[in-house]
């Protein structure tokens, strides 16, 4: 009997055998004369030399599809194992500029050019601020990236936070524990990883705190490190609350925070810190800004024209009291 060890260095494991191996009975069923024996990113395969080889083929194939396309389904799985191919009957085809495929056939890519340099200054600064209206893209193209830097193995754990700031409404008021209170704040967060991550890896994921969605206030005394970190809704901080975020952040982590200046639900007595942060910060070398306008809305048409008319009629106060930002978009 001859033995095979295969390292999945490239991919997570999870992707290729599926969560607690419930794929791997494909592959056993497909090698009923092969035992197959898996531990962290190795497996480790025990058969004759024949079927050894013919299985290593096999698998570097469905790796590559991973690596390709990054998601395996079963179908997918036994279409390889059977010589098929997945490439055109069950899978999207490659794009060049997607920044991660989702389940269910999605490609998540930068649709326009201020989307497309967000992705580019997170490539090439540790922070950065993506500024702009509801609907720019500004929080999917963040957790996008996130998402994307986790499957790449370039950080172990995504960290998503947001201020949880009233909007109209008394949050006390609110039914359930402080999950349930606060859960409505952070669901644009969850609804774009629902786009991004199959259901059973996500919720394998937030189980075991490689992704986790918190309020801004449990950031107090951490130490973020060797993360992806998203802060929304900026623009519902405080300068003391800002500051005590941005200095959480360790040396081996990324860190993305979106803002809209036009949407602040703080009280009228305080100010928002992210214009000081935009304003101090700009100038640091490793942080990035970049500034969405209504043309990299991506919602329905409708909600440009919204947009355009309430940044046409009064203004509010705050934003007459500071600096002019940039309004096109930058190329």
């Amino acid at each position: 009997m001859t033995e095979l060890i295969i390292h999945l260095d490239s991919i997570d494991p999870v992707d290729l055998l599926g969560i607690n191996n419930s794929r791997l009975h494909i592959l056993k069923n497909a090698f009923p004369r092969v035992k197959f024996t898996s531990r962290g990113n190795k497996i480790k395969i025990e058969g004759n030399t024949e079927d050894l080889g013919l299985l290593e083929d096999k698998i570097n194939n469905l790796i590559h599809f991973i690596e390709k396309y990054g998601r395996l389904t079963d179908k997918a799985t036994e279409d390889l194992l059977d010589d098929l191919d997945p490439f055109d009957l069950d899978m999207p085809k490659a794009h060049d500029d997607a920044i991660v495929y989702g389940p269910n056939g999605i490609v998540v890519k930068a649709k326009t050019p201020n989307q497309k340099k967000m992705v580019d200054l997170a490539e090439d600064n540790d922070i950065i601020f993506a500024i702009g209206p509801a609907g720019t893209g500004k929080t999917y193209t963040a957790v996008a990236l996130a998402v994307r830097a986790l499957k790449n193995k370039e950080i172990r754990k995504i960290i998503l936070t947001r201020p949880a700031v009233e909007a109209g409404e008394n949050l006390g008021y609110l039914p359930g524990d402080l999950k349930e209170k606060i859960d409505p704040y952070l669901r644009p967060l969850y609804d774009a990883l629902d786009d991004m991550i199959p259901l059973d890896k996500l919720n394998f994921y937030m189980s075991n705190r490689v992704i986790e969605v918190a309020p801004l206030a449990f950031m107090r005394g951490r130490t973020l490190d060797h993360a992806y970190i998203i802060l929304d809704e900026a623009q519902n901080t405080t300068e003391s609350q800002l500051k005590m975020f941005l200095t959480r952040i360790g040396s081996s982590a990324k860190c993305i925070v979106t803002g809209d200046i036009t949407q602040i639900d703080l009280p009228k007595t305080q100010r928002s810190g992210l214009f000081r942060a935009l304003d101090i910060l700009s100038d640091i070398k490793g942080i990035g800004t970049v500034y969405l306008s209504e043309q990299d809305v991506v919602r329905h048409p409708l909600v440009k024209k919204i947009i355009t008319a309430y940044e046409n009629s009064e203004p509010k106060e705050e934003i007459r009291s500071q600096p002019q930002l940039p309004s096109a978009p930058l190329n």
